[in-house]
């Protein structure tokens, strides 16, 4: 893969606690910044994915009460005629 080069600035500090870290890991200073990305990204994924699972879980009624499913998802007494998966715009 090709590598960019990015230029960053950040107070001596920081610089150090970066140096430092990288050395503790064993890893260049590149390697431990790129690390750091691609942990945050991941972590940002999985935010989203906890929060939509979170948001289903507390409209899970709701959805099965617009669109007549059960609680495993399946179709459910209420779906409507024609439409056995419960689904808006299909019949």
């Amino acid at each position: 893969m090709a590598k960019t080069q990015l230029n960053v600035r950040v107070d001596e500090a920081t610089a150090e606690a970066a140096r430092e870290r990288a050395l503790q890991r064993g890893v260049s200073m590149n390697r431990y910044i790129e690390e750091l990305v691609l942990k945050d990204a991941g972590e940002v994924g999985q935010t989203f994915v906890e929060a939509a699972s979170d948001f289903m879980k507390q409209y899970e009624r709701v959805f099965a009460e617009e669109f007549g499913l059960d609680a495993d998802g399946a179709p459910g007494p209420t779906a409507p005629a024609g439409n056995p998966e419960g689904l808006p715009g299909t019949t």
